[in-house]
């Protein structure tokens, strides 16, 4: 007993030690080296820069695309150029506070932390993958519209997007018919090589509603796949 309680305090001693060297050799981050870190990655489908908040709508469509695809991350006070300008920040945390809870529906959660930086303050606002999807941002008419991040652009979710979000809330397990509308959109594929919903409607004669439904199951059934370019969806068969 005595050797079994000497081995453990000379263990934890030894890795009290070794935590502690490995403590110490660390260069502890200040606040403008971990901001300029962060602008270093540049803007990308996790991270945006803001020169400043002049209107709650618009960050609340980034707050939207961030919270319907894979979280991100928003730094507010630096411009596009990676340059530090700097918040006035109760003002700007009064705007995130109504884009994230006025303008955003469900509300958007977010963390959000001031740094000093250059003798400026930057606010990193952090917001997570919501298990609510979609999360609609209300735009300057009164609409409210869903959003996706792509790369480093706020994306317009389109009625496909809004159809896998509202058909992944049914229960594991559902029947699905497998019909001739659903025989051809796999022929138009084959012979299109990629098809756009407007495209897929016209070709196959069929409501713009139920093509939605029909291209938003085969996307959750890991089918068919979407496809961004040149500032438009397409959809084509997943390898």
């Amino acid at each position: 007993m005595f050797f079994l309680k000497y081995s453990l305090i000379f263990f934890v001693k030894r890795v009290n030690e070794a935590f502690l060297t490995y403590f110490c050799s660390m260069k502890m981050l200040t606040d403008s080296d971990y901001i300029h870190a962060l602008i270093a990655e540049g803007e990308h489908q996790q991270q945006d820069f803001k020169f400043e908040i002049s209107d709650a709508r618009k960050i609340a469509r980034t707050f939207s695309a961030f919270a319907n695809t894979d979280g991100g991350r928003l730094l507010i006070g630096v411009k596009d150029n990676g340059r530090v300008s700097g918040v006035r920040s109760e003002e700007e945390q009064y705007m995130i506070e109504a884009a994230a809870h006025l303008y955003c529906t469900p509300e958007v959660n977010y963390v959000m932390q001031t740094y000093l930086v250059e003798g400026k303050s930057v606010l990193v606002v952090n917001i997570k993958e919501s298990l609510r999807k979609p999360v609609y941002a209300k735009d300057d008419a009164g609409r409210w519209l869903a959003y996706l991040r792509i790369k480093d652009e706020n994306i317009l979710a389109t009625p496909v997007h809004l159809h896998v979000w509202q058909q992944e809330e049914n229960p594991v397990g559902e029947l699905t018919a497998y019909t001739e509308r659903e025989r051809m959109l796999l022929r138009l594929l084959e012979q299109e090589g990629k098809l756009s919903l407007n495209r897929y409607c016209r070709m196959a004669h069929i409501p713009r509603r139920v093509a939605g439904e029909i291209l938003a199951k085969f996307v959750r059934y890991g089918l068919i796949e979407p496809l961004f370019a040149n500032h438009k969806f397409h959809f084509i068969l997943k390898e």
